[in-house]
């Protein structure tokens, strides 16, 4: 049996990647039963809403995965591919608004599968084990160790039946890199082992968002701070990127931010041992991109050059504002 712990949300680390989100490219693939709610709204990224006189033919509208009343089976059960491979660390399970009719417990399973392989034929391994949930709230688990598997695809189980909101699987990517070290790739990226550390401000949006792929739907899925007053003032956000890189190119995203994109942006870089605040603070920066005025709605490119080995960049927006998406392309070393 799988050892997991119930935690608060201050207690999750904040710098991991929710592994199954629709944001990086999640996908439910089968599911027993969703006759109330549809299975995909699991993986949404935005929290879960509620519309108190929206009726659809099947009942009540839910955001989120309800089943049949009456289960005679065991469980009803989801599975859903991850975006991106990683091990598994913590799991949030989001009843929010189904009260009544929640799913009295979870489970997770996890598999292996390579491209065409048949998920029938899956050899699923205990993620987390049978665990009870309440009505209308957030529910965190941590696995007392990171799962030492690589998954590809997990199975949410309900005991016996009901809803769930959200489903968040939290861990760290794993990624894989051509063979070829020559070939210029985004290693801000979250697909290509990118986190997103520290910051100053995120009020409005988190900096998880500038490294996810795409470009999103809305301002929403960017980072954004609150306005500042002080003169002189700068938000900042530190991506660690996926491997040691000798970059060549920085892009700032602006897009859907129209009357709240940052007035100028610079970049930085160093190389560190360590992701820690206080050590990264102390680190010796290099400017990269020199501070540069920018526009809404826009890609903004910048080129590098003879910038040595870096293992994070620091973006900083003058005096504040929001940025969609920041990618660091270059060659690994």
């Amino acid at each position: 049996m799988t050892a997991v712990n119930r935690v608060e949300e201050a207690q999750m680390n904040g710098n991991l990647i929710d592994l199954i989100s629709a944001a990086v490219g999640g996908e439910t693939l089968a599911c027993s039963d969703e006759f109330f709610a549809e299975a995909s709204n699991l993986i949404n990224p935005k929290p879960p809403v509620f519309k108190p006189d929206l009726y659809v033919p099947s009942g009540k509208w839910f955001d989120g995965w309800e089943t049949k009343r009456h289960n005679q089976q065991p469980t009803d059960w989801v599975i859903i591919k991850l975006g991106v491979t990683g091990y598994i660390e913590a799991c949030e399970i989001d009843t929010a608004f189904f009260n009544g009719n929640e799913a009295p417990a979870i489970s997770v399973d996890g598999c292996i599968l390579k491209e065409g392989q048949d998920v029938d034929k899956a050899k699923w391994s205990e993620v987390i084990a049978k665990t009870p949930c309440g009505p209308s709230q957030r529910h965190f688990f941590q696995l007392a160790k990171p799962a030492s598997e690589l998954f590809t695809h997990v199975r949410l189980h309900q005991h016996p039946d009901g809803g769930v909101a959200r489903f968040r699987l939290y861990g760290k990517v794993k990624p894989t890199f051509p063979d070829d070290k020559s070939v210029v790739l985004d290693m801000a990226s979250v697909r290509n082992g990118g986190i997103a550390l520290h910051c100053s401000d995120q009020h409005f949006g988190r900096i998880q968002n500038l490294i996810l792929p795409g470009t999103g739907q809305d301002m929403s899925d960017g980072w954004e701070t609150s306005r500042s007053r002080a003169p002189g003032h700068y938000d900042w956000a530190i991506l660690k990127l996926g491997g040691a890189t000798e970059l060549e190119r920085i892009v700032v995203d602006t897009i859907h931010f129209r009357g709240n994109y940052p007035q100028s942006v610079e970049v930085s870089a160093t190389a560190s041992e360590s992701d820690a605040a206080d050590a990264l603070e102390s680190a010796k920066w290099a400017r990269i991109v020199e501070r540069s005025p920018t526009k809404a709605d826009i890609e903004h490119e910048y080129q590098v050059s003879g910038a040595g080995p870096a293992t994070h960049i620091k973006v900083c927006m003058h005096p504040d504002g929001g940025i969609k998406r920041v990618r660091a392309f270059g060659r690994r070393i």
